[in-house]
């Protein structure tokens, strides 16, 4: 690794969105997602919500050009997520995260996503690898 990553290192904040409707239906189409929750305002309002909430899926791949942009020298490798709750359209989403270890042949990051809310809509892992060691 070019520049020595230390644990406790946060990224720097990147803000994608907001998604409006048009956008979540072009990802349905194209993902096979096509649940209704994501793209009926009527049924998201039937269970509470004040819009369709974004899919899950594609805030989490956000994460990936984000990483990119931070360390262009290291290739993600494992990437997963919890969703805890909803981000909906129309909201700006906050992608963070924070190196929990970190040595010369992979880094390993706590990642958040946070739309309007307080509490993250996504809390994840990522494991990242030198581009040279074969990853």
């Amino acid at each position: 690794m070019s520049v020595a990553i230390k644990v406790g290192d946060k990224l720097p904040e990147t803000v994608i969105g907001p998604f409006d409707a048009q956008a979540l239906e072009r990802y349905a189409a194209v993902s096979g997602d096509d649940n209704p929750l994501h793209l009926d305002d009527s049924l998201a309002a039937k269970i509470g919500l004040a819009a369709p909430p974004v899919h899950g899926m594609k805030l989490l791949a956000a994460f990936e050009p984000m990483l990119k942009k931070w360390r262009g020298d290291l290739v993600l490798v494992g990437l997963s997520g919890k969703f805890i709750q909803p981000i909906l359209r129309g909201e700006t989403v906050t992608l963070s995260g924070r190196v929990l270890r970190a040595s010369e042949t992979e880094v390993f990051l706590r990642l958040f996503a946070h739309g309007a809310a307080r509490t993250p809509g996504i809390i994840g892992e990522a494991t990242l690898r030198p581009a040279t060691s074969g990853a």
